[in-house]
């Protein structure tokens, strides 16, 4: 089936449109393979499922606004007070809620870096600023010489997406420092970070007490699979900078049988340590992969990985006729119509992928 031409110049911003690809391939979206959404590929916990069945009933009235069953799990989970925690529709729900609540004159953003950021910053006027990452895509202590008396928020994702990169937790104390004294907020994006191993001593959730302009993202959305519940939490030792992000949406922003799903996700006790032995193994298995196909891979740390086909900037469209779809990155800055982003799935998903890349690269040679 030959790609039409809009689809070729389209740029959307997000992975997971499978509904959207289908329309041009002759696969559905039920049969595509889908390595563009970062999902955990151990799918759904079956304990989740049964919570989301069970809500129904529940979901008669009106859920509880403050979220407070829910908030009280995750304030076990993460050490926090509850007075910590806003619950929202997801980690882009609670990007919004930040940005109208705070409106700031001018942010700053890696480049590249998850386009919401940018997208939420634009929708109130701000003055987007990027700092542009090398080619090593790496985060280093020259950062902070952008932080500057104008800024009013800084985002940062750690892991970074799309390129899965960690950034070292001493230099976020750095920037922390440098912002709390200049007064800026600074809003950490640790929505992977459940992916990576060593998370406890990549976190920021410690220092919520220390920093007052600290605001930390989180999202069961990844882990345990539910993007289509959406659920999200931010965590903040600032109780009025949360009541104001409560105030900049919709009062019942999270369903009934999210919440349902998010207290029963947060009782899960080794689905992640299985995750995390998954994703390692696999990761790494795609990473030599594509090394092997002559790619140029970041070496992620997430559940996904950001890779340079050189010469290739069709690759999407010429995977999507084998019915596989992937990330096109070439909308993030400091990215190229070259670099694309494709999620660890399971060995036999990944394998397959590998099987069609290898088939396209010896075809166009």
């Amino acid at each position: 089936m030959e790609v039409s031409q809009d689809l070729q110049t389209q740029q959307t911003i997000h992975g997971g449109d499978r509904y959207g690809a289908a329309l041009h391939s002759s696969f559905t979206q039920e049969e595509l393979l889908d390595f563009s959404a970062n999902i955990n590929p151990l799918g759904m916990p079956g304990s989740v499922q049964k919570a989301i069945r069970n809500s129904l009933s529940a979901s008669l009235h009106y859920p509880d606004p403050f979220c407070r069953k829910l908030r009280v799990g995750i304030a076990e989970k993460e050490n926090v007070g509850t007075e910590e925690i806003l619950c929202g529709n997801g980690g882009a729900d609670l990007i919004y809620r930040l940005v109208y609540a705070l409106r700031p004159k001018q942010a700053l953003v890696t480049a590249p870096a998850f386009a919401e950021y940018e997208e939420a910053l634009r929708q109130v006027g701000a003055r987007v600023h990027h700092y542009k990452l090398s080619e090593s895509m790496e985060l280093k202590e020259e950062f902070l010489e952008s932080v500057t008396e104008d800024l009013e928020l800084i985002f940062v994702c750690n892991p970074n997406n799309p390129t899965g990169l960690l950034t070292d937790r001493s230099l976020l104390q750095k920037l922390l420092d440098r912002a709390e004294d200049l007064g800026i907020w600074v809003c950490v994006d640790e929505c992977f970070l459940d992916f990576v191993k060593e998370k406890e001593i990549c976190t920021l959730t410690g220092f919520l007490s220390r920093y007052h302009h600290l605001v930390i993202l989180k999202s069961f959305t990844k882990l345990y699979a539910m993007p289509g519940l959406r659920l999200g939490y931010v965590l903040s030792g600032n109780r009025e900078l949360l009541g104001k992000m409560q105030q900049a949406g919709q009062p019942w922003s999270v369903s009934e049988p999210a919440m349902q799903a998010g207290m029963v996700a947060l009782k899960e006790t080794d689905y992640r340590e299985r995750t995390i032995t998954l994703v390692d193994r696999e990761r790494e298995f795609l990473l030599a992969g594509l090394g092997e196909l002559g790619c140029k891979v970041w070496p992620g740390r997430a559940n996904y990985l950001c890779f340079r086909m050189a010469g290739e900037t069709q690759l999407y469209e010429k995977l999507l006729e084998h019915g596989i779809l992937i990330r096109r990155c070439e909308n993030y800055h400091n990215l190229t119509e070259q670099d694309y982003r494709i999620a660890v799935r399971t060995h036999e998903e990944n394998e397959h992928l590998l099987q069609a890349i290898k088939e396209i690269s010896a075809n166009s040679l």
